[in-house]
């Protein structure tokens, strides 16, 4: 069941063991989809790892950690009709490209599907899993997300979508710039899906598909957690209307940590003015709309909180 539509772009830095166990899963899939593997300046010796892997695949250095952008380097090289996105600390499931690739085909305005998420626990010494996946709350979100989209969408509408967890039209990605070098990592899809339902692109989950997800205990959650703010607030600026940018910028100033953190993470958002001045556009107001109706539940979710 080989499956040429879809390439798999995986990002990767200083996660040499993870990488391998995800390459070993794709390696396995029915699909047998090609993949490219963005190294970002690893020094674990990850491209080593990646160049004696067999089955090949192909390695993409850019000499630097570039983040999200290694994904729109990789994007350039795919000569499929589609892009499945996959960190290297998640695995796609049987089935589920050619699943996502059948979606697609079917729905010539559909940009984006993205795939059920099943995390798994972290392995003991012994190398057994600690215990049974679970769902991951942000799937709920997505299931009973409250935009209303054409009859012909394949599952609930979305306003944006998980990187790695997402199929997305390579065309379409690539039209629309991509991730934005500005955001770097963290919560750089929201600013891309939001120009992309700007095109008239429409986003979806899509129940049917799954990809599993071993959180790697190699991440700085602080520097996550900054990047997390600062993009959020950059977006808001960048594409929204004046009033939910308000609404958003006092949403967080009210509820993240008071920690050196936080502080960090306003400041650097407070330095990028000029240039989100220069840069803002915002969003037609039918795509604002949608946007506004997810507000509610944003704010109520457990799974977008800037803690820890």
């Amino acid at each position: 069941m080989s499956e040429h539509r879809i390439t798999v772009v995986v990002i990767t830095h200083n996660r040499r063991a993870e990488l391998l166990h995800t390459m070993e899963r794709l390696a396995a899939l029915p699909e047998r989809p090609p993949v490219i593997v963005v190294d970002n300046a690893s020094t674990d010796g990850t491209a080593a790892a990646v160049r004696a892997h067999r089955p090949p695949v192909r390695l993409v250095e850019p000499g630097r950690n570039l983040g999200a952008v290694g994904r729109n380097l990789a994007a350039r090289l795919v000569d499929t009709d589609y892009i499945a996105f996959c960190d290297d600390d998640s695995w796609w499931e049987p089935g589920s490209l050619t699943a996502a690739a059948d979606l697609l085909d079917a729905h010539p305005r559909l940009a984006s599907v993205t795939a059920r998420i099943l995390v798994h626990p972290p392995l003991t010494d012994g190398g057994e899993p600690a215990g049974e996946p679970f769902e991951d709350p942000i799937v709920a979100e997505l299931r009973d997300s409250p935009l209303e989209g054409p009859d012909w969408l394949p599952g609930p509408a979305l306003g944006s979508f998980l990187a790695a967890a997402t199929v997305l039209r390579a065309d379409a990605f690539r039209a629309a710039g991509g991730f934005s070098p500005r955001l770097w990592l963290g919560g750089e899809e929201e600013l891309l899906a939001a120009d992309l339902a700007a095109r008239g692109w429409w986003l979806a989950y899509a129940p049917e598909l799954t990809i599993h997800h071993r959180p790697s205990a190699s991440r700085d959650a602080r520097l996550r957690r900054r990047h997390g703010i600062r993009n959020t607030l950059w977006f808001a600026w960048l594409r929204r209307s004046a009033p939910a940018a308000l609404r958003r910028t006092a949403r967080l100033a009210a509820t993240v940590p008071r920690d050196a953190t936080s502080v960090r993470a306003v400041g650097e958002a407070l330095a990028g003015l000029p240039w989100v001045v220069r840069e803002r556009r915002p969003l037609p107001p039918a795509v604002e709309r949608r946007l506004a109706l997810l507000e509610a539940p944003q704010n109520a979710s457990s799974a977008r909180r800037y803690v820890g």
